[in-house]
């Protein structure tokens, strides 16, 4: 008897199989003869999802497939073996290699470490803030570790401060195709406070305008010494970056402020910047540092003073796949591997999936942000259906954010998937599920690479027309998802 696991493993790797059809009893999506080792398509009986794809009116390329999730058995599919850029729905992938490789339970660490003795409120001797990958480390946590400091006494060092950020490799970015400006595309140590961003304040008063940087959390807001901002009387550009002498600073067009705001800006010196908030948080209580220099190697790790320890991996990946933050996905990756770099940790992951899946996938990163990825929709379901057969692990739709199909009108019938988006690019994949009997697996990508490529880099944040593209993607796959529910449940 042949096992569900055997049944997909055929369908995915050579859809030859003349029985396999759609749901509803619609004529089978395939049929021999097998040209070339590939099937040949026959053309769709149901006309209900060309139409939608004509009405999406994208452009580029469009591809999916959906098959059922208890036997395997093909229920829709266009242009599934195109290689399309996944963009987010990469963190996918890269959820189920960290799991693999760390496991569920892993934590992060960001350790205190004194090199000396500590006498009575002094230490003797070097402070080293010593980072350990954790992507989600943020200002109150830092502040905590502060806390623990001053609670044991101590309130001032005789040697020297420093910050450690070698565990993970250092980029200045995550992608270079990306605005210096965006929030996203922060840089990457071992060392990462507040998503490598740095919080941007501003006021109009009737003098002018005021503007601060500071890392805001929601116990401690300490102001930024070593990263600047000055709002200038321009029109254009937004925002101009610059750090000699390692000052990080940002000049701001005041034509674009409005009345005030705020936001996150990237952090190009993570190491020094969490350096400056930790000597800033310790002087909060009570705590005199000198200003923090850089440690390239930990030679003596000396005594653990204070340690944060991230919540478990699986909770990370669970607010990765929902916020779908790009460093997490890059720092767990990076620690996932090993590596000394993103290309190479890129290629190792690549090497892993394609291994474990028996898929043709090529990753450019962890976070689906850079433009190299490309995957076809059959690797993706083949992927996504292999992973809900492994067994003691969790389960990637636990992961991913659920969702009901409102068009259906059946609370039952709900989506878990993962998105992703990046500039005339879009992606949907996941599962469609009623019940443990009544399941699909799918993969929807849109990709319009020529119209994406023509945006000149500085304007990769709002592109003209990108957020209307999007739009009528976004529809297309929620007409196509419940299209298949109502043939299928």
């Amino acid at each position: 008897m042949q096992t569900r696991r055997g049944v997909v493993a055929g369908l995915l790797s050579t859809m030859a199989a003349a029985g396999g059809a759609a749901a509803g009893g619609a004529a089978p999506v395939w049929a021999a003869p097998v040209l070339g080792g590939r099937p040949k398509p026959r053309p769709f009986g149901d006309q209900v999802a060309p139409d939608l794809i004509a009405a999406a009116g994208l452009g580029g390329a469009i591809s999916y497939l959906a098959i059922e999730g208890r036997t395997g058995a093909v229920v829709a599919a266009h242009n599934m073996d195109e290689a399309m850029a996944p963009a987010s729905v990469t963190k996918a992938v890269t959820s189920l290699y960290a799991l693999a490789r760390l496991g569920a339970d892993h934590r992060f660490k960001t350790r205190v470490l004194a090199v000396g003795q500590l006498r009575g409120s002094v230490l003797e001797g070097d402070l080293i803030l010593a980072g350990g990958g954790d992507p989600t480390l943020n200002t109150d946590r830092l502040g905590d570790l502060a806390a623990v400091l001053a609670k044991m006494g101590l309130r001032q060092i005789t040697g020297q401060f420093y910050y450690y950020e070698a565990a993970l490799p250092y980029h200045r970015a995550i992608a270079n195709d990306q605005p210096e400006h965006v929030g996203y595309n922060p840089s990457l140590s071992g060392l990462i406070l507040n998503f490598n961003r740095a919080h941007f304040v501003w006021t109009k008063a009737s003098d002018g305008w005021q503007g601060e940087m500071n890392a805001e959390g929601q116990r401690y807001n300490p102001p930024l010494r070593g990263i600047g901002v000055s709002i200038v009387a321009r029109e254009a550009p937004l925002f101009i970056y610059d750090d000699r002498d390692l000052q990080e600073s940002w000049s701001v067009a005041a034509a674009s402020l409005g009345k005030g705001g705020s936001r996150w800006l990237p952090v190009r010196h993570p190491g020094r910047y969490a350096g400056e908030v930790f000597q800033s948080l310790c002087a909060i209580h009570g705590i005199r540092l000198p200003d923090v220099s850089e440690l390239r190697a930990l030679h003596n790790e000396g005594q653990v003073l204070a340690e944060d320890r991230s919540p478990p991996l699986v909770d990370l990946l669970k607010d990765m796949m929902r916020y779908s933050t790009n460093i997490t996905a890059e720092a767990i990756g990076l620690a996932t591997s090993g590596q000394s770099s993103l290309a190479q940790s890129a290629q190792m992951m690549t090497t892993w999936v394609r291994a474990r899946f028996a898929v043709n996938a090529v990753f450019a990163d962890h976070s689906g942000l850079g433009p190299g990825s490309r995957i076809t929709a059959r690797d993706m379901v083949k992927i996504l259906s292999e992973a809900a057969l492994t067994p003691n692990a969790p389960k990637l739709f636990d992961l991913m954010r659920a969702m009901a199909v409102a068009e259906v009108g059946d609370p039952n019938i709900m989506t878990f998937a993962k998105s992703g988006t990046l500039n005339f690019v879009s992606g949907l994949a996941g599962y469609l599920r009623k019940s443990d009997q009544k399941s699909l697996v799918f993969a929807i990508f849109s990709n319009d690479m020529a119209r994406r490529d023509a945006v000149p880099i500085a304007a990769r944040e709002r592109p003209d027309g990108a957020a209307a593209w999007t739009k009528r993607a976004r529809k297309m796959q929620r007409a196509l998802i419940a299209h298949w529910a109502k043939t299928h449940f």
